[in-house]
């Protein structure tokens, strides 16, 4: 074979080990979810619930049949009926709708939350399990200094230093994040401390791969899975948090429909005369939390081989 042709062969062999690795991948997640749904119908009617709730929030516009926010005072504290399904509130606004254009504010809040919560608690433990020594103490003295306050205690805190108001949703989302990186970057660091003294990782460190490269490439990656199933899980907890800041007004403000808005408002004051205004988003939030929950639980056992059936 001549010195020319053998890029030409090297470059075929890459591209077909590429494309190997590739359908092998795709296989093997094929597979996977193919038997969560089979061996886990628990977690299977939990991810159903979250996929009605995104399409729900996604096509909103589509789903509601009235403007959440437009005033009808014609139609006032109306009971469930074919033209308003879930009954109006004391604006004359249609709860159904409200509902359905606040599963947008609810996964807003919650994925963001939980996606930066868990991300900069994936941070802070592989850090913490690498470094090790004054530096793994600083953080987990800080992590339980932030572990000593119940959830909500630190989320109300934070969004009242940071304040409230109908253009800061920001704040509220990084109220809920704060409590969220602790608890996150504990289990992040339990898992990579049985991963920084294994042989390959002294390897990386023999052929000179600096302390960056060694975190986020080969530790990182290996640690995915507490962190996959502790965003899951969070996720619901998010949405409740959300819910419960804007039931104490310290969350989103009117006229944003907000589960947790709608019962502290309409919701209580007309609880005897008007029902479905507490019964409609409570029940929103319940089924949101409850499908995070079953899905959560069941991908953890999927992914923890300590718990993986035969």
């Amino acid at each position: 074979m001549t010195e020319l042709a053998r890029p030409a062969v090297r470059d075929a062999d890459d591209t077909a080990r590429r494309r190997y690795l590739e359908s092998t991948g795709r296989r093997r997640f094929v597979r996977f979810w193919r038997e969560f749904v089979r061996r886990r119908p628990l977690g299977t009617a939990g991810a159903v619930l979250i996929i009605v709730m995104l399409l729900t929030a996604a096509f909103a516009d589509r789903i509601a049949p009235y403007d959440p926010v437009e005033i009808r005072f014609s139609d006032l504290l109306q009971g469930p009926s074919f033209q308003h399904l879930l009954g109006t509130d004391p604006f004359g606004r249609d709860v159904f709708s409200r509902i359905v254009y606040g599963s947008r504010t609810a996964l807003l809040v919650g994925f963001s939350a939980s996606f930066v919560g868990c991300t900069l608690g994936l941070v802070l433990g592989v850090v913490g399990a690498y470094f090790g020594g004054k530096v793994d103490q600083l953080v987990q003295r800080l992590m339980d200094v932030l572990l000593s306050f119940p959830l909500i205690v630190i989320a109300i805190a934070v969004v009242a230093a940071l304040g409230t108001g109908e253009d800061k949703i920001a704040n509220v989302i990084a109220a809920i994040t704060v409590p969220i990186i602790p608890r996150v970057a504990r289990v992040v660091r339990s898992s990579a401390l049985s991963i920084v003294n294994m042989p390959y990782i002294e390897a990386t460190r023999a052929v000179g791969s600096g302390a960056v490269r060694i975190m986020f490439r080969h530790i990182a990656p290996n640690v995915f899975a507490p962190y996959l199933i502790m965003l899951t899980a969070f996720l619901g907890q998010a949405i409740l948090l959300e819910a419960s800041l804007s039931f104490l007004g310290l969350g989103v403000f009117e006229p944003t429909p907000s589960w947790g808005l709608m019962l502290r408002g309409a919701g209580m004051q007309f609880l005897e005369q008007a029902p479905w205004l507490a019964i409609a988003p409570g029940v929103a939030i319940s089924l949101a939390v409850f499908g995070f929950n079953l899905f959560g639980d069941s991908l953890r056992d999927a992914l923890d081989p300590r718990l993986r059936t035969a």
